[in-house]
This record gives structure tokens, C-alpha cells and sequence, in this order.
């Protein structure tokens, strides 16, 4: 009988469709479960470690401080929570991300409803002048932006000579918050763009036709059809927006100043320059934690939406 389940068991998973479905699944899994979740535990255990004498991680025994034979410490977590100015740069950095966030927003809609609405033999090529970027090196693009910003520039002396007729000092468009936000939006501008015109594109425009039947304006119709459709594009597109600047750190290093300060760029500092890596490792874990945080936030608010709809 033991035979008969085992053999019955193998045949079970030798079936063309379990074997497809291990084909199809098994590589992905395998490769989350080895680059991301394998990593994400050696950084988890790192956090708990102390600092080498000359960088790096100290031996796990005989690293204990104060008469501990543990090379485990919770003096990480500790100097964390002990000064506000780690919670000053998470909060600045949440507000970068979410003003970025928000810009690109309100520049990609647009486009992406002109794309969408657009004749389809023009929609590819609108579509490639989208992503074009995407072919010049970042770093290329990033420097091209300082010299646009510069204060020698076109741009900053009609700025200031705008600020001028109101009394205003003359400022530093450069080296400032202002140039890390341009820097994040026209970085990420496509990864917003891209999700809201898959979404628009699907649209059903016997919708707009019916909502105007029934005496619908334009605004109404955006706003009580067009819209709503369209939120799971918003929240995809904010999602690959948010996500990628609250861990930026290449912008901030090239266009924002001393006091410019995120926390990808603090965390960059732990690993490459002071070599702190167990206190670098537990500013990961955290913003690791807050981004899980929101994105649940956001997913409870999306169901309770759903839940009051239906």
C-alpha cells in the first residue's frame, strides 16, 4: 500500500502540468529566495554585530565588549532610536520621495492620456520618445542637469531676475533640494508614465460616450469615469516612483548640497566610508521596515475603498 501512494505521488509529480508549473515557478523562486531573501537575513544578522577593528564585520566570537563572549549587540538599534537626527533624515527623505512622487504624478497623466488617446500608429513611437532616456548612461544624464542648473545658466539668471522684481535674494537652484527633486522626476518620470498608459490604454470608451448620453461634461467625465478606472495605474506608477527615490543616494550626492542629506545617502556612507557596516545594515532593516509599512498602509486603504464600493 506504501508503495502504491509513493508511486502514485511520483506520478502526481512527474504530470506535464506540475512539471510546467515547476518549470514556470521554480527558476524565479529559486532566484528570489538566493539574491533577495538570502541577503536580506546576512544583512538582518549584520545589524546585530559589532564593527570590525578596521571595518567591515567583527568575528561573531570573541567580539563581545564589556566582558560578553556574544558578538551580538543591540547597540545599533539603540544609538538609533537615541537621536532624533536619523528620524529628521527618514522624515526628509519620506517628504522627497513623496513630493517626487507627486510631481511625476502630475506631469506623467497627462502625457499618458494624450498617449492613450493618441492614434494607435502614432502610440509606439510616443512610447519610444518616452523611454528614450533610458539609452544615455545616468550619470551622463545627471551632469547634463547640473550644467542646466548651473548658476551661470540660462535657467538660474531668468530665475533670479524673476525673484529680483519681487525683492528677493538671489538663490542657488544648484546644490540644493530643489535640484535633488528636478534630478528625481526626470529620472523616474517614465516609470510613471509607462503604468498610467497601460492602464488608460485599456479604457472602454463607450464609457466616456455614456456618461456624456447622460449629460456628463468633460470634467465629469474624467473625474467620475476616467479617474477611478485608472487608480490601479496611479498606484503602480507611485510605487516604482517612491520606492526607488526614498533609496536614492546618486542624485542627492550629485545635485543637492551639504545639507542634502538622505537616507540612502547615509547608508551609503556606513558601507564606503566609515565602514560601519553593522550600523549601515540596521539603517537598512529600517528603511526596509518603513517601506513595508506604507506599502501595507496603502494596500489596507485600497481594500477598505473596495470593501465601501461594493
Amino acid at each position: 500500500m506504501r508503495d502504491f501512494q509513493t508511486s502514485g505521488g511520483l506520478l502526481r509529480a512527474l504530470h506535464p502540468a506540475t512539471l510546467t508549473r515547476w518549470l514556470v515557478s521554480g527558476p524565479p523562486t529559486a532566484f528570489m529566495l538566493l539574491f533577495f531573501l538570502a541577503p536580506s537575513l546576512i544583512m538582518v544578522l549584520a545589524s546585530f554585530r559589532f564593527p570590525g577593528a578596521f571595518g567591515g564585520l567583527a568575528p561573531l566570537i570573541g567580539a563581545g565588549r564589556a566582558g560578553e563572549d556574544t558578538g551580538l549587540t543591540l547597540e545599533n538599534y539603540q544609538f538609533f532610536f537615541s537621536d532624533w537626527l536619523y528620524a529628521e533624515i527618514f522624515v526628509k527623505s519620506l517628504v522627497v520621495a513623496l513630493v517626487s512622487t507627486l510631481t511625476c504624478l502630475v506631469m506623467a497623466y497627462p502625457l499618458a492620456l494624450l498617449i492613450a488617446r493618441s492614434p494607435k500608429r502614432h502610440r509606439d513611437l510616443m512610447v519610444l520618445l518616452v523611454i528614450l532616456p533610458f539609452a544615455s548612461n545616468f550619470l551622463i544624464r545627471v551632469y547634463a542637469l547640473m550644467i542646466l542648473l548651473g548658476p551661470q545658466q540660462a535657467l538660474a539668471s531668468a530665475v533670479n531676475g524673476l525673484l529680483a522684481l519681487f525683492g528677493v535674494a538671489p538663490v542657488n537652484l544648484l546644490f540644493s533640494t530643489f535640484a535633488v527633486i528636478v534630478g528625481m522626476v526626470y529620472v523616474h518620470l517614465p516609470f510613471m508614465v509607462l503604468p498610467l498608459y497601460t492602464n488608460l490604454e485599456k479604457h472602454d470608451p463607450s464609457l466616456l460616450d455614456a456618461a456624456q448620453d447622460l449629460g456628463a461634461n468633460g470634467w465629469q467625465r474624467f473625474w467620475r469615469v476616467t479617474f477611478p478606472l485608472s487608480l490601479p495605474g496611479i498606484f503602480s506608477g507611485s510605487a516604482l516612483v517612491f520606492i526607488p527615490v526614498l533609496g536614492m543616494f546618486a542624485i542627492p550626492d550629485l545635485l543637492g548640497g551639504t545639507r542634502d542629506i538622505l537616507i540612502g545617502n547615509l547608508i551609503k556612507d556606513q558601507f564606503l566610508g566609515t565602514r560601519d557596516w553593522p550600523f549601515g545594515s540596521m539603517l537598512s532593516i529600517m528603511l526596509t521596515l518603513v517601506v513595508l509599512g506604507l506599502a501595507g498602509f496603502a494596500a489596507r486603504l485600497g481594500r477598505r475603498d473596495r470593501n465601501e464600493e461594493t
